[in-house]
């Protein structure tokens, strides 16, 4: 694996629960990725821009508020047209499994539901970078 693999974490919308969040920032970086935290209620233009900015590897978007099917679309969309094509967009929070399929079919990577062990989600960011290089 090359070099250190860096992530943006965001609260996408108006849902103001962060624990989750913080909770896999804290465990990314004890796995030795360099994390950074945008904070809550960031739009999908924020999110994108911090992406670009800080160079990225992958977004991950927490959400519980209930609007997935709109925030992580509009996310992709900006990736794309931001030319941010190597960047994994992954998320987690309360996602039905139809949503899940279905947000998975638009190019979003995984979704992690409540009870998801943060080992899986070091292991799957691990795992897709082996993947790339």
């Amino acid at each position: 694996m090359e070099g250190t693999i860096r992530v943006l974490i965001a609260k996408a919308g108006l849902d103001g629960h962060d624990r989750g969040a913080k909770v896999v920032a804290a465990a990314l970086r004890d796995a030795g990725m360099e994390v950074i935290y945008t904070g809550l209620r960031k739009t999908p233009e924020m999110i994108v821009e911090a992406a670009l900015q800080e160079d990225v590897d992958a977004i991950g978007i927490s959400l519980l508020s209930g609007a997935h099917m709109t925030i992580f679309p509009k996310v992709l969309h900006l990736m794309k047209e931001k030319g941010l094509n190597d960047v994994l967009l992954f998320g987690g929070g309360i996602i039905p499994k139809r949503d899940v399929d279905e947000l998975k079919k638009m190019g979003v990577g995984e979704l992690f539901t409540p009870g998801a062990s943060t080992t899986a989600i070091v292991e799957y960011l691990r795992s897709y970078r082996k993947q790339r290089t």
